[in-house]
């Protein structure tokens, strides 16, 4: 399948047209935009002057009628991680690949979400859900000038942390994963701490006990706490 050159999806704008932060949602596998701009009012309270985006993928999902996918998940078995993260490497391989086929129109959604508003990238977040996390690290951390905030929830990180373009302001991550979550697991996010760790990027890990493959207040009030840390403010 070839990608759409642009991508489309719901929005919420600051009621008095004034942007100084750009906030965008990245679903995940089977969803669209409207499954997580419902967030955006809740970030708009810890981020006045914000404009809250959230693309559909850019193709049908291959198991839902109705649903958006970034990439397909043919193979994809949660429990190979559970019993040996080794046997997760083909498999992560073959969806780095949906990431990068996915990315070029990703990136013209940002970078001309940013240049309407007459934005820099370090005024930028991406908040990711599941595959929508894969995205929004695959992507946010390879482009030349990263977003300033990294939010992924319930994700992964495929393959190894993208190379920086020279003299790039590495982003801040945080991860926030439920430890009962049966569809992408908790190790999954152990991992990818690991990796940006040891590429030198600032980030966390928040495991939430019991939670299952969602987003649940606690986890959304981290991650609002996390971006007024790292968005300016004026």
């Amino acid at each position: 399948m070839t990608a759409p050159a642009t991508l489309t999806g719901p929005d919420l704008l600051p009621k008095d047209g004034i942007v100084r932060r750009i906030v965008v949602f990245l679903h995940g596998y089977g969803a669209d935009g409207q499954d997580l701009i419902g967030l955006a009012p809740f970030f708009a309270q810890a981020l006045p002057h914000t404009a809250f985006y959230a693309p559909d993928a850019p193709y049908p999902c291959e198991m839902s009628p109705f649903g958006r996918q970034w990439f397909g998940l043919d193979d994809y078995d949660p429990d190979m991680l559970r019993r040996d993260p080794a046997n997760m490497a083909a498999a992560h391989a073959r969806m780095a690949a949906g990431v990068a086929r996915a990315a070029p129109p990703l990136r013209a959604f940002l970078a001309g979400k940013l240049k309407i508003h007459g934005l820099g990238a370090d005024r930028l977040a991406l908040i990711g859900f599941s595959q929508g996390t894969m995205m929004s690290l695959g992507v946010g951390l390879a482009l030349d000038q990263p977003p300033a905030a990294i939010v992924g929830f319930s994700g992964a990180m495929l393959g190894q942390v993208p190379p920086m373009a020279e003299g790039a302001r590495r982003p801040d991550v945080l991860l926030i994963h439920g430890t009962n979550d049966p569809v992408v697991p908790v190790e999954a996010s152990g991992h990818a701490l690991a990796k940006l760790e040891a590429a030198g990027i600032q980030a966390a890990l928040i495991r939430r006990p019991g939670l299952a493959h969602g987003i649940d207040q606690q986890g959304a009030e981290a991650a609002a706490r996390f971006l007024m840390e790292r968005l300016p403010q004026d």
